[in-house]
């Protein structure tokens, strides 16, 4: 910053912008809390159908939170300007009473351009003459001087710097709505910036960073992982290629890793996973280069650039070490996308049976997550990262012919429980361990999802032994969330009445598929938990529906009570069945693993179970804890929302459900398996 700019710029326009941006900030205040308060509760209490239950729903979900972004923003923005212009004001205060100072011993301070300065002693041949008592200025005056005022240039345009490459990334976020990233002031989102171009300079020498400063790098990514700045600067710092060579690097360094070392590294893994998640929903032009060019390297292969090699002569793969690089955190959607299609492509490629040859052999000693597994099936990165983006995961599976094929490979590899996961995700519309949030309402892709992975295990040549290699506890979860699909199909085409629910496609299951897929998940201890939590949350919470609200079916109220144990009597005699079948195999070592199986599915049986009530409107003493799980989706769904529209269908988003206090599930022991239940408290009579 020139010096004269600093001492004579007019900020009176810089003033009047933060005038128009702290008037913009109210206004758009209003028209949130219009848009939240108003034009979505009241989406939220319409008692919708067809496709406004869905896509006039969804759309109004997406524009009340628009609002909220744009809020967000011009906040932001409000306060880094206001901010920078009381810091610049102050360096010039400061600027000008250093001059006075130096004035007083006859010293000048001059600009001259290009950021220069001088300072220069006042020469008076005459001053003895004229008996002028001016004092002579030492070297060190006009040194110190000089380095008085360089400090306050320095301070000065670091400020309007940082100010201009801060607001610069912020509305760089997103070409299509509004960014989300808030900050109080210009230092905090400089000092994200800062600690992100620190760590970016670190990672150019992993060979020579210590465990001490490994250390100190988590501490960074520890604070600002979900910090949009913070990760895209990080991102852009490392570059897409040098992303994947900076993790081989510290891979290979670390190899054989033990105590606090490892430590250290599974903390690096984890960090990194979730500042590269949160750095992928930037679309500035820098983040859309670095995803190009991370796609572009997954065939290359990378071996260190410091220290002895570890890995074998081929080195890893890129896709190995992208991979590996996310298993924590939520990924954007379009990234995904394109990841999994490319990986897919290949695993396709290879055939079921030959998906390790084509991965894991010739690899044998590479180790990209230390010890956790190895890494080297890219597909296990991608499902974990699938499981923790419900909207991705749907798309990765609408293929009938891709699931076949994934679900097939689960024979050969390891990967069955990521892929339960991300199956979970697909189908449920939650995120893998998320507990506070209440389902959506399951839209037509979701539902033929569903169907399709259910004729695949009622394939009698061996369908039913996919629930042996890792899916059966997350088939249970699947079923458990698919109740009112499932109690529909059961009681018959007419039962919507009863077996109430806002799902696209009610009546999208086979009858043939649904009773061999129950028996099957059922043989597994884990599967026939999530089956009973499932259907006893959702029998409960039916029952008090009805009980509470005699007008959901225009019919006799004991019939509709009847159908539903009818329904409840099947579900539990088809995995009655299964079960006492797997005991007399030897399939289930005993009672107590399907009890303990039970207990682990509470809290995510109640969010997956609720869907089939969502939107239903219930008198407000049935309300329970589990409303309002849609606000609490807001801020994962508001960063898909900002993408732009996907030629992808995907999960319908929002809505409350009833959230009737659900009746927990029975051990075995009195699960009662086959016998008639009770139709107003969903327990077996005694006797």
């Amino acid at each position: 910053m020139d010096l004269d700019a600093l001492r004579f710029g007019n900020f009176s326009k810089l003033g009047d912008a933060i005038t128009d941006w702290e008037w913009m900030t109210k206004k758009l205040a209003e028209l949130k809390n219009d848009a939240e308060n108003n034009l979505k509760a009241k989406a939220d209490a319409a008692d919708w159908a067809g496709v406004n239950a869905t896509v006039t729903r969804e759309f109004v979900d997406k524009t009340a939170d628009e609002f909220a972004d744009a809020h967000t923003q011009a906040d932001s923005i409000t306060k880094i300007l206001s901010d920078t212009r009381d810091e610049l004001i102050d360096y010039r205060t400061q600027l000008d009473e250093a001059i006075a100072r130096g004035r007083k011993k006859n010293l000048t301070v001059m600009d001259t351009g290009g950021g220069t300065f001088t300072v220069t002693m006042n020469v008076h041949p005459d001053r003895s003459a004229k008996g002028v008592d001016v004092p002579e200025p030492s070297q060190k005056d006009v040194d110190d001087l000089r380095d008085e005022v360089q400090r306050i240039l320095h301070k000065a345009t670091e400020s309007d710097n940082s100010a201009a490459t801060v607001l610069r990334l912020l509305v760089d976020q997103t070409k299509y709505g509004f960014s989300d990233v808030h900050y109080e002031d210009r230092d905090t989102a400089a000092d994200a910036v800062k600690a992100a171009d620190k760590l970016a300079k670190m990672a150019k020498h992993p060979d020579k960073m210590s465990l001490a400063d490994i250390a100190e790098f988590n501490r960074y990514l520890e604070k600002y992982h979900d910090d949009s700045l913070f990760s895209e600067r990080l991102a852009e710092g490392l570059g897409g290629k040098g992303t994947l060579q900076f993790w081989t690097d510290m891979v290979n360094a670390h190899a054989g890793a033990r105590g606090s070392e490892l430590k250290q590294m599974e903390t690096l893994q984890r960090n990194l996973s979730l500042t590269l998640a949160t750095a992928s929903f930037s679309d500035s032009d820098e983040m859309q280069a670095w995803k190009k060019n991370l796609l572009k390297e997954t065939n290359t292969s990378f071996h260190s650039h410091s220290g002895p090699q570890h890995f074998s002569p081929v080195g890893a793969l890129g896709s190995q070490v992208l991979s590996s690089l996310m298993h924590q955190g939520e990924f954007d959607t379009e990234f995904l996308d394109d990841y999994r299609t490319k990986l897919f492509k290949q695993d396709i490629g290879a055939g079921d049976s030959n998906t390790n040859a084509l991965w894991v052999k010739g690899y044998d000693s590479v180790d990209m997550v230390f010890g956790n597994g190895t890494g080297r099936d890219p597909l296990k990165g991608l499902f974990d990262a699938l499981s923790h983006n419900p909207e991705a995961a749907t798309h990765a599976f609408e293929s009938k012919s891709d699931l076949d094929h994934i679900l097939g490979t689960t024979r050969h590899t390891d990967r069955g429980e990521s892929l339960g996961d991300a199956l979970e995700s697909a189908v449920t519309g939650i995120a893998a361990g998320d507990t506070t949030s209440m389902a959506p309402s399951h839209s037509a892709a979701q539902v033929k999802i569903m169907a399709n992975i259910m004729h695949a295990v009622a394939q009698p040549d061996a369908g039913a032994d996919l629930v042996a290699h890792g899916l059966g506890s997350s088939f249970g979860d699947m079923a458990a969330a698919y109740m009112p699909e499932i109690s529909q199909t059961f009681a018959g085409p007419d039962s919507g009445a009863i077996f109430i629910t806002h799902s696209e496609t009610p009546k999208g299951l086979e009858l043939p598929d649904v009773t061999r897929f129950l028996s099957a998940t059922s043989a597994d201890p884990s599967g026939r938990a999530g089956i009973i939590f499932g259907e006893s949350i959702y029998t409960g919470n039916l029952l008090e529906a009805h009980l509470s609200n005699p007008s959901l079916f225009h019919g006799d109220q004991a019939q509709a009570l009847a159908d539903i144990s009818r329904n409840a009597g099947i579900i539990e005699g088809i995995v009655g069945h299964s079960a006492a079948n797997a005991e007399v195999n030897g399939a289930i070592s005993s009672e107590n693993e399907y009890n303990d199986a039970l207990q682990a599915k509470g809290d995510f049986a109640k969010s997956w179970v609720n869907v089939g009530l969502t939107f239903i409107k219930v008198p407000e003493h049935l309300g329970g804890a589990t409303m309002g799980g849609a606000d609490r989706r807001r801020d994962r769904s508001r960063r898909r929302s900002r993408r732009r529209p996907s030629d992808h269908g995907s999960a319908t988003r929002g809505g409350q459900g009833c959230g009737a206090v659900p009746l927990e599930p029975r051990p075995v022991q009195d699960a009662g398996f086959g016998q008639p239940t009770d139709a107003v408290v969903g327990r077996r009579r005694p006797g």
